[in-house]
């Protein structure tokens, strides 16, 4: 094999993430007649070729997907270098770039990553929220280091990123506390015909509550759907009807909104990750709340 051209390798790993010539030119800002050529250049230099064609199409060849998985470490360590660089500053923190998902609670985001925020080295973390599938494109571009979900990867989504499971809780539900001696007797029965605040449709949680509350042949009346779980929360606190959230906030969620737990069950659990555009967690502070979330806040109970 030929001496390697980075350049040439970064044309290559270009058009493999973006589909096409056309995409990766866009991209980069060169016209398509300079990748091409570069292309050209990097399978000479390989001895094979890295592309088939499939109509008008480029598929990455056996050889290619080889290039393309250590192109992609190259050029994701990269990135994740020029990002630990930007944010270094002799006087301040490095910084952190958050995704997390609108359907994810808030007080467990936030206890997931106070960790690097009260480091002895702390961090400025800035946060994002949005859909999963715009945090994916987000982390694909290296515009984020990390993203807290509720749900894993989908499959099929074609973007490169790796799950890595910080814990799971069952569920508790709440209401105003002046309502509460109603509810907590003969739960969950006591939900039947209740005023229920849930999560949007497609969420993977609501359907875990309706599968749960069909199982127990219950019928609650549901007075509000929501994507923003802060949201549900404070119609909760108004009094607006019953909602669950995790076991594992039923404390902070009592104290801040006022409200009363009428119940608790572990036949539903909730999941967390974080998902990251590596296989292997480098970026110091990541490390560092993802090792915290797994010991302290989805610690088994001793």
């Amino acid at each position: 094999m030929r001496h390697l051209n980075y350049s040439h390798l970064q044309y290559f790993w270009a058009v493999a993430r973006e589909g096409s010539i056309a995409k990766a030119s866009e991209t980069l800002h060169v016209t398509p007649q300079t990748i091409s050529g570069q292309l050209k250049l990097l399978d000479e230099a390989v001895g094979h070729p890295l592309f088939n064609r499939a109509g008008r199409r480029l598929v990455l060849s056996d050889m290619g997907r080889v290039v393309f998985e250590y192109a992609d470490e190259i050029f994701s360590t990269g990135a994740e270098l020029a990002s630990v660089v930007r944010g270094s500053h002799m006087s301040g923190p490095t910084t952190l770039s958050l995704g997390i998902v609108s359907s994810m609670p808030k007080l467990i985001a936030e206890r997931i990553v106070a960790p690097a925020m009260m480091a002895e080295n702390p961090v400025r973390v800035r946060c994002h929220e949005s859909s999963l599938e715009q945090l994916l494109s987000e982390l694909a571009l290296h515009k984020l280091d990390l993203v807290l979900s509720d749900q894993p990867v989908p499959d099929g989504l074609g973007i490169k990123a790796y799950d890595h499971r910080l814990g799971e809780s069952g569920m508790s539900f709440f209401s105003q506390r002046t309502r509460a001696r109603r509810y907590r007797a003969k739960f969950p029965s006591s939900l039947n015909d209740a005023p229920m605040l849930l999560p949007s449709q497609h969420s993977a949680l609501r359907r875990r509550l309706d599968d749960w509350f069909e199982s127990h042949g219950l019928s609650p009346r549901i007075a509000g759907e929501f994507d923003d779980s802060a949201l549900l929360k404070a119609f909760g606190e108004a009094g607006a009807g019953v909602f669950a959230a995790p076991t594992v906030i039923e404390d902070e969620i009592c104290r801040m909104y006022r409200l009363a737990a009428v119940g608790r069950t572990d036949e539903i659990k909730e999941r967390f990750y974080a998902i990251s555009p590596e296989r292997r967690l480098k970026h110091p502070s990541v490390v560092l709340i993802t090792d915290a979330a797994r010991a302290d806040l989805f610690a088994a109970p001793k």
